[in-house]
């Protein structure tokens, strides 16, 4: 939105709501049409939103039902935004709210992270220490009610919402687990939780698998950890192979993809990005330096795999530090900026296009694995050790161990 719009828009709404009810239909009608006789030989852009303060005053004055002030001006920036591509959005207050706790990976709640797997609301992981895991949910739980209100498998952030609350307040979850024929009941209370969006398993023989299922602000620090924690679990055993799982990953905040690629590389080019203002042409190079020192990566995605992701995959694959194995990514090439406008609301706006190293543009075509692994259920997705599905039943974490493995032996048996 150009200045001159966004000035005439705020003084042009203004003007409607502190004056419309006080002029006649006949009145209004008369003003306006004197002004757009004014402003077509001076400024498009204020006839335009000359129009759109006429469309709000009618809806506030003529629509058959009474509409909310509040409401009427949402809607028409709802429809501004939403209207320019399907990745602009309108955040009313509880939508920014959710938005900031994705990006920093902070809230209150009782710590469950929860998937719509074959129609039911599903625990794929309660994260350690927060309530729900102090209580016993387990991955695989299924959750059907909420404080006693059945779970829309259709609306999951409704349900999400509902474990959310004021640290100290009380919720009552009901879940059903494989084996037991009635429902068992968890009366939690809410505390706050740090969003754990890295976990890590060393699988043995010099083997490791990460996990990442989101970029916040503290991903890089907890990819960090995680690795830090698989050196001291493989003991005297060396680090041979790494499977990095991006599968069911949307992506998120975009530094924390540049940082976690730059743990990958040395050097290079990691992602460039190009738009209309100088904060949205830009380019990232990785830094000297490779926290895991050049031991074979497999990098696992699928088809929920955007964005961020989609960043971290395209530079590994073009440097060739990694393999790429599963389904053909999302596509989401863009880059979106969330910008307050008061009142706890924003509007997230589309302010850059990226490209990968190598030059290529992903939007609406994804990345093309290296080799194309296919799960015939979606949802056998290994959740770690003691989970619903055992490593040998994910099919494409399965060949990823095996390509690693593979190349685990080669590297070992290269001359030095």
């Amino acid at each position: 939105m150009t200045l001159s719009l966004r000035g005439a828009l705020v003084l042009l709404i203004g003007v409607v709501l502190g004056l419309g009810l006080a002029l006649s239909t006949t009145v209004w009608t008369a003003l306006t049409t004197r002004h757009q006789t004014q402003v077509v030989a001076t400024d498009p852009t204020i006839e335009s939103a000359a129009m759109i303060a006429e469309v709000i005053d009618r809806v506030r004055r003529e629509y058959v039902d009474r509409v909310d002030d509040k409401r009427i001006v949402e809607a028409a920036i709802r429809g501004i935004v939403s209207d320019l591509d399907q990745h602009s959005s309108f955040l009313n207050a509880e939508q920014y709210e959710a938005i900031r706790i994705t990006t920093s990976g902070n809230y209150t709640g009782i710590g469950l992270d929860v998937n719509l797997e074959g129609g039911k609301v599903t625990v794929v992981n309660p994260l350690d220490g927060a309530p729900a895991a102090r209580a016993g949910i387990l991955p695989g739980d299924v959750v059907v009610s909420v404080d006693n209100v059945p779970v829309d498998e259709k609306d999951v952030s409704a349900t999400v919402a509902r474990m959310r609350g004021a640290p100290g307040t009380p919720v009552t979850l009901d879940v059903v687990r494989d084996g037991t024929h009635e429902p068992l009941r968890f009366a939690l209370t809410r505390s706050s939780v740090q969003v754990k969006s890295v976990t890590g398993e060393y699988l043995g023989n010099g083997l490791a698998y990460l996990k990442l299922s989101s970029f916040t602000d503290s991903t890089p620090r907890d990819l960090d950890a995680a690795v830090r924690e698989l050196l001291a679990n493989s003991g005297a055993d060396k680090l041979l192979g790494v499977v990095l799982d991006l599968r069911g990953n949307p992506g998120g905040v975009l530094d924390a993809a540049v940082r976690v690629a730059d743990k990958f590389l040395a050097d290079g080019l990691i992602v460039s990005g190009s738009g209309r203002v100088q904060q949205a042409r830009f380019e990232q190079f990785a830094h000297p330096g490779d926290l895991l020192e050049g031991v074979p990566t497999v990098v696992l995605v699928n088809r929920g795999s955007a964005s961020a992701s989609e960043i971290v995959a395209g530079a590994l694959q073009d440097h060739h530090r990694a393999r790429i194995v599963g389904e053909t990514t999302y596509g989401k090439g863009s880059v979106q900026t969330v910008m307050p406008l008061g009142e706890g609301t924003a509007i997230k706006l589309t302010t850059s296009r990226y490209l990968t190293p190598s030059g290529r543009s992903i939007n609406g075509s994804g990345i093309e694995p290296d080799v194309v692994v296919h799960n015939a259920d979606a949802n056998a997705q290994y959740r770690g050790a003691g989970g619903p599905v055992s490593l040998r039943d994910d099919s494409q974490l399965f060949e990823a161990i095996r390509l690693i493995s593979y190349d685990s032996i080669a590297q070992t048996a290269a001359p030095p």
